[in-house]
C-alpha cells in the first residue's frame, strides 16, 4: 500500500497485542509514527499469557515502514495516561489519529477451570464490569479527552474508537454490550462537540479478528470469513487518508465496508465481507 501517512503521528491504545498490535502496524505499513501503549513491560506476563509488549510492537511499527515508539502505560491510571500525551506533545507536538483500543474486558474468562464470561449477569463477578468500563470506555474517554486538546488547537484529527454490534444485539454478555453501547454514543456525542474543529471521531466495527486469543481456540471459530489484525490497521489508515473524513464523523464503520468502499484488502489478498448485526457473534 502506498505509505501516504509519514507525515501523520497515531496513537494506539492497548496495542502489545490483537487488534491494537493490528492497527498500529497497519499504520506504520502506510508510513505514520506509531506511539503503542500497553501495560506489559516484559513478554508472556499478561493476564491470558498471549504475549507481547508495547516494545515488541513497536519495533515491528519501524519494520513495516513507519517509525514505532512504546510507552509503558496502564489507561487505568490517569497519571500514566497524562505522562503518555505529556511525552507525544513534547516529542511531536501533534497528534493526528488517536484508535481507542484498551480494553480489559475479556481476561480471566475462565475462573476456577470454568468458562464464566458468558454467565447470566446476576452470575458475574462484578470485577469484569470494572474491567470492561474503567479499562475500556473510561480509558477511551480520557485518551480521547487528552488527544482533543492537541487536535482542536490544530484543527484537525481523528480519533477511532473500537466497539462491536453487541452495541446492538445481545451477544452474550450483559455487561459487554453495554459498554460497547456507551463507547458507540461517546463517539456520537464526541463527533458533535469537535466538529467545529474538523476533527472526526468514529467507531469502528472489525470482524471476526484472527488474534492470539481467537487462535488460540481456532477449532471452535469458523475463519473462512476472518480478519487479520492488520486488516483493521489498514481500515484506519484508509480513513485518515480519507479528504471527505468529517462526513463519516459521529457515525459507525465496519472495517470490511470500509475494505469494499476504499479498496483495499487484507494481507493474503482476500476482501472479508461486512458482518451484520445478525451475522455477528
Amino acid at each position: 500500500m502506498t505509505s501516504s501517512l509519514t507525515n501523520s503521528i497515531a496513537l494506539v491504545t492497548g496495542a502489545s497485542r490483537g487488534v491494537g498490535k493490528g492497527v498500529a502496524l497497519g499504520l506504520g505499513e502506510a508510513g505514520a509514527s506509531v506511539y503503542v501503549t500497553g501495560r506489559s513491560a516484559v513478554d508472556m506476563q499478561d493476564a491470558g499469557k498471549l504475549g507481547g509488549t508495547p516494545a515488541a510492537t513497536a519495533e515491528l511499527v519501524s519494520a513495516a515502514g513507519g517509525k514505532g515508539i512504546a510507552i509503558l502505560c496502564d489507561h487505568t491510571k490517569d497519571e500514566d495516561t497524562v505522562a503518555a500525551f505529556e511525552q507525544i506533545r513534547r516529542d511531536s507536538g501533534r497528534l493526528d489519529i488517536l484508535v481507542n483500543n484498551a480494553w480489559a474486558g475479556y481476561e480471566n474468562m475462565f475462573e476456577a477451570g470454568k468458562f464464566t464470561y458468558a454467565n447470566r449477569f446476576w452470575e458475574q463477578a462484578f470485577w469484569r464490569w470494572d474491567a470492561m468500563f474503567d479499562a475500556g470506555v473510561r480509558a477511551a474517554y480520557t485518551s480521547a479527552a487528552h488527544a482533543a486538546r492537541l487536535m482542536t488547537q490544530q484543527k484537525s484529527g481523528l480519533i477511532v474508537n473500537i466497539s462491536y454490534w453487541s452495541a446492538q444485539r445481545y451477544i452474550n454478555n450483559t455487561a459487554y454490550g453495554v459498554a460497547k453501547a456507551a463507547i458507540d454514543k461517546m463517539t456520537e456525542y464526541m463527533a458533535l462537540e469537535l466538529r467545529p474543529y474538523d476533527v472526526a471521531v468514529v467507531s469502528l466495527y472489525p470482524g471476526l479478528v484472527r488474534t492470539e486469543s481467537v487462535m488460540r481456540s481456532a477449532e471452535y471459530f469458523d475463519l473462512s470469513n476472518s480478519e487479520s489484525p492488520q486488516f483493521i490497521g489498514r481500515a484506519v489508515a484508509a480513513l485518515a487518508r480519507d479528504p471527505q473524513l468529517m462526513s463519516k464523523s459521529g457515525k459507525i464503520v465496519t472495517a470490511a465496508e470500509l475494505g469494499l468502499e476504499y479498496g483495499f484488502t487484507d494481507l493474503d489478498g482476500s476482501q472479508p465481507r461486512p458482518l451484520t448485526a445478525s451475522s455477528a457473534v
